[in-house]
């Protein structure tokens, strides 16, 4: 086993002029209420590398050319399609028009853990929420489901970057294995 160097890793990556051709995981995200630049940079990267549809950042999260955004990111907003729209329900109802289940990552007396998401999820759309309050009742309301990590210790939760980090590449495999779209 030998390391790969920066190049040898680049030489199978897209580029900003090619990204086009990469088949996109069939998922949106909302960002509601973010507070932190470096969970929302994070999260860039993170979607940069599953390659999913849209990014929509809501409510008071941050978004580029935030510095911070853009230091955690590291070029991902320029390869992720992203949009901020100041009322996720907005959002919520259009994709929900065209036909896209929502499914809020929330603790909710309904919930299911993220294991047991099926192929026939897609297209998807994830409401993730802030890092203190999590995803509030008005727009739970709105979704179709709710997704959850189960927790094993004294904590209730996870990062919200970690757990988007988490539930995105399970949806990545679950679309991979069932499509064939590999990238």
């Amino acid at each position: 086993m030998k390391k790969l160097t920066h190049d040898q890793i680049s030489q199978n990556r897209s580029t900003l002029d090619t990204i086009h051709k990469v088949k996109r995981l069939p998922v949106y995200i909302i960002l509601n209420s973010i507070r932190s630049s470096y969970n929302v940079g994070s999260i860039f990267r993170t979607s940069d590398g599953a390659m999913i549809e849209k990014l929509y950042l809501c409510g008071y999260t941050p978004n580029p050319p935030n510095k911070e955004i853009l230091k955690t990111a590291l070029g991902a907003t320029e390869s992720v399609s992203w949009e901020y729209v100041k009322d996720p329900k907005d959002v919520i109802l259009e994709l929900k028009k065209k036909g896209i289940k929502v499914g809020a990552l929330e603790l909710t007396d309904k919930s299911f853990p993220y294991y047991d998401l099926k192929k026939d999820i897609f297209p998807l759309c994830v409401l993730i929420g802030n890092e203190i309050s999590g995803v509030s009742q008005n727009l739970l309301d709105l979704c179709d489901f709710s997704i959850e990590i189960p927790q094993y210790g004294i904590k209730q939760s996870l990062n919200v970057a970690v757990a988007y980090g988490i539930t995105i590449f399970e949806l990545r495999k679950i679309f991979d294995q069932n499509t064939n779209n590999l990238l």
